[in-house]
């Protein structure tokens, strides 16, 4: 199959599709249905692990994560830049508490 083929096969594909748009048409910056950001809650172990934010003292760079309370590891879960990063991972664990800063 020649690639001219091969792309009208796909949009007319996408045209098929429920809700479909012609690819020609979306703009950019635009996601299909398929490939859209899901706002899944994410879970942790509260018995064994506590959110934390670990700091550094000379650059000020914040790590989010969880610690074992057992054996002390921290879990780094995402680098926070901002209140908006901290909110984010706040709602994508579903922590309603303050959450500690280690040094």
């Amino acid at each position: 199959m020649s690639q001219d083929c091969l792309v009208d096969i796909i949009i007319t594909m996408n045209k098929n599709c429920k809700g479909g748009t012609d690819m020609a048409q979306q703009k950019e910056g635009d996601s299909m249905g398929l490939f859209k950001k899901k706002n899944v809650k994410k879970s942790y172990d509260r018995e064994c692990m506590k959110p934390v934010i670990r700091a550094s003292i000379c650059t000020g760079e914040q790590v989010a994560g969880f610690k074992d309370m057992q054996t002390g590891k921290l879990e780094e879960i995402m680098l926070i830049k901002s209140p908006k990063d901290l909110d984010d991972f706040k709602n994508m664990f579903g922590i309603t508490e303050e959450i500690e800063k280690e040094y």
